[in-house]
């Protein structure tokens, strides 16, 4: 179990630090261009994903995020207090990733954001986000597991763009986020509307997936 929660801690940290230091580094470089940023952004959040699957999953199932790890537990694995555990190690490993983005770029270690995120649009775009990301994994585990990292990583690129929010699609994120008055965050008093938006998704998926993968065969 130890192992367990230090991969989804370490991988928390450095997935979030990717996200909002990638955010940093990229409206450093685009000149106020928001689409040239937020491509920068996207790139590399999604290689760290697909790293951070293929090195960790092995361990923990590279989860780095409460919702997917919900659902996990819903479908059996692990225990109440494993999904504590890990949730724990997800917002203590990502907090402590934003802090070090934070402090690599010489910027006060602790800020909260003013990026106003919220309204239906955007809620919308965190279920959609947070339903195809569960839909993804529960489908490429069943089907293909091996093409999980490049799946997961390939669909988080899409989302960005594709959807309103640029797909947090990650309660503990979003929490770490609203840490950081970056390109990546958002404000502490819109973080409840996204999580709620999160899990509604997940749960959509994991309830779809048993139809749709025609799991009651297995």
């Amino acid at each position: 179990m130890k192992r367990v929660i230090a991969a989804e801690a370490i991988g928390s940290a450095l997935l979030f630090a990717t996200v909002v230091g990638s955010g940093v580094m990229a409206e450093q470089l685009a000149g106020g261009n928001i689409a040239v940023a937020l491509l920068g952004n996207t790139i590399a959040t999604g290689a760290m994903l697909y790293v951070l699957i293929t090195m960790l999953g092995p361990i923990s199932g590279a989860q780095f995020n409460p919702a997917v790890s919900l659902v996990m537990r819903l479908r059996g694995e692990f225990t109440w207090p494993g999904l504590a555990a890990r949730i724990a190690a997800q917002l203590v490993g990502g907090i402590a990733g934003v802090w070090i983005a934070h402090a690599m770029f010489d910027l006060p270690v602790l800020q909260f954001s003013s990026h106003v995120r919220t309204g239906t649009g955007q809620w919308l775009g965190e279920f959609v986000a947070t339903f195809g990301l569960v839909l993804t994994i529960l489908g490429t585990a069943r089907h293909r597991a091996e093409a999980v990292p490049m799946a997961v990583a390939l669909y988080i690129t899409a989302a960005y763009w594709f959807t309103s929010s640029t797909s947090f699609a990650n309660p503990a994120i979003t929490i770490a986020r609203s840490l950081s008055d970056t390109f990546a965050g958002i404000a502490p008093a819109d973080v409840a509307g996204f999580i709620a938006a999160q899990l509604a998704g997940a749960l959509a998926a994991q309830s779809f997936a048993r139809f749709l993968f025609d799991e009651s065969r297995v």
